[in-house]
């Protein structure tokens, strides 16, 4: 029978949930289990994907095209398990769910209340990914804080899950902050007992409970939680705060926790097989002895997390390459033609990643004209593909007037647009080229070079296209057509071909990456960098 792991946060937000059960995730996996997880956020959002990255962080798009939210990227990254639509589910989605079967008369006439109708859904999105994936143990994340009001019918669903399968099948393990005080040097473990009293009071006892610190905490503090938290003494769990967030699996594991996870689920399996994470972690300490640095041009820079998966991929490739990646982030509309020059000089590549609206437009086509008039390595993801395909068309090709539909309506040269057959007259939500799409590799190409095949796969989130009417305008100024879809209608990836790297793509790489396996193209672009400092140095 599929086991059932729910974590749940108090004291504050922000805690590390998310890496806590994206860390038990992979050491549960190195033990032989087979694993799956997923998010319950508490927004009414139905997904992340018409939110403002500000908000909420970048959206993290799986195989089979959901929009979720950017903890499933942890999941994925730790784990290496392709998640799914049924990862992710929002008070929104819930609520939407209801409501439609409510309009179809599902529900025979009843009142439809909170109790049983909206947790029986709650449920069954849980339920529904162990049928799914065939997984011996579900983890499930629960968003927000203990007490929060948004949170409340998920804690229910959770509760009334426990009480369905066991007490034997189920586990909750509570992530909590343990502060230090200063003035009085001394760690507090009041807020977590007032945590855990008000999940007890919502019908949960917590079988482990995680602290976090920033420092090591005294024995008395962990006998004291055992103690007025009720939980075995060996249940209660170090989380200090660490350089490298990889080395989270290793840490928690001195503390045996998933030793403590299988014992209190019944399960019987072999001793975590940690080495080869244990190799990549002390790859990712010896890395230094080279160091590039990138600049990353986007319009969301005040929020690195809305670009989470982007600098963890430059950041896979750099521990792969034995290279130091330092990212200088650069707000777009900053960039003029007066302030290009200081803010761009000194960079060893440049990287335009995806994003929506016009805000900051011209200052990443100055970033790409920079990159690619000075030999600097370029890679452009979703949107600046779109952005190098624009400069290229400007400035290469003498079309003075290009842009995209998606700045200027008016335009007369949309060298990216709507394709024929599609409409603006849509809603926002949910209604991209969203997921996994196959991509045709052009021969003697770097992305030839970078993936060392002619097919691939990739998640896209986007709904403007290439204008297939400047093909030739663009090819013969020089810009090769490197990637297409399997049909030839759609280009997927454009190259200066004769550079050692400047490449666009129209789909998102950076969530196929993973830290002991990094993404093809990230691992060109950052050897390209490397190269480009190497020379400087030279």
């Amino acid at each position: 029978m599929t086991k059932y792991i729910f974590v749940t946060g108090g004291v504050v937000s922000g805690l590390g949930k998310g890496i806590t059960a994206a860390s038990l995730g992979r050491l549960l996996k190195a033990r032989g289990l087979k694993v799956a997880a997923q998010k319950l956020d508490p927004y009414i959002n139905v997904d992340p994907g018409t939110m403002s990255p500000y908000q909420h962080g970048e959206v993290y798009v799986t195989e089979d095209g959901a929009e979720t939210d950017l903890d499933l990227g942890h999941y994925e990254r730790f784990i290496d398990e392709d998640l799914n639509k049924y990862s992710n589910l929002t008070t929104g989605k819930v609520y939407w769910n209801v409501l439609n079967k409510e309009r179809r008369g599902e529900y025979l006439g009843s009142t439809v209340q909170v109790i049983p109708h909206i947790t029986n859904e709650i449920k069954e999105f849980v339920y529904s990914v162990g049928r799914k994936t065939g997984a011996d143990v579900v983890i499930t994340e629960i968003g927000g804080t203990i007490g929060d009001i948004e949170s409340q019918p998920f804690i229910e669903a959770v509760r009334q899950i426990s009480l369905e399968i066991g007490r034997e099948n189920s586990l909750f393990i509570h992530v909590t902050l343990v502060p230090y005080l200063h003035g009085s040097e001394e760690h507090k473990s009041k807020p977590t007992q007032h945590s855990v009293k008000e999940l007890q009071g919502m019908g949960i006892n917590p079988n482990i409970i995680v602290l976090r610190c920033d420092q090591p905490l005294e024995e008395s503090i962990f006998q004291k939680i055992a103690l007025f938290c009720n939980v075995k003494p060996d249940c209660v769990i170090e989380n200090i705060t660490l350089p490298d967030l990889y080395e989270a699996p290793l840490m928690l594991e001195r503390s045996r926790f998933s030793e403590v996870v299988c014992r209190e689920l019944g399960l019987s399996v072999p001793q975590p097989d940690l080495a080869e994470w244990k190799e990549m972690v002390e790859r990712i300490k010896a890395a230094g002895a080279r160091r590039v640095e990138i600049g990353l041009v986007g319009k969301y820079v005040g929020l690195h997390d809305a670009y989470l998966s982007v600098a963890e991929a430059l950041r896979h490739a750099g521990f792969h390459l034995g290279a130091h990646v330092g990212i200088r982030w650069i707000d777009s509309e900053e960039i003029t033609p007066d302030t290009a020059e200081s803010m761009l000089s000194g960079l060893d590549g440049i990287l335009v990643p995806g994003g929506f609206g016009s805000r900051g437009i011209e200052g990443m086509i100055l970033a790409a004209r920079y990159a690619r008039e000075n030999g600097l390595p370029y890679f452009g993801i979703c949107l600046g593909m779109q952005i190098a395909v624009i400069e290229y068309a400007r400035n290469a090709a003498g079309i003075a007037g290009a842009n995209s539909g998606e700045f200027d309506e008016q335009c007369a040269d949309k060298v990216i647009d709507f394709m024929p057959g599609q409409s603006d007259d849509i809603d926002k939500g949910g209604t991209l080229r969203l997921g996994a799409c196959p991509c045709v590799i052009a021969p003697g190409t770097t992305m030839e070079r970078c993936y060392g095949r002619r097919e691939i796969s990739e998640r896209h989130r986007h709904r403007y296209e290439f204008n297939n009417v400047y093909r030739k305008a663009l090819t013969d100024a020089g810009l090769t057509l490197s990637g297409m879809s399997p049909d030839g209608r759609l280009v997927e990836t454009v190259e200066l071909s004769g550079r050692p790297f400047f490449v666009g793509v129209q789909y998102h790489p950076e969530f196929k990456s993973r830290p002991n396996r990094p993404h093809p193209l990230f691992l060109g672009f950052i050897e390209a960098a490397i190269g480009t400092s190497e020379e400087r140095q030279a």
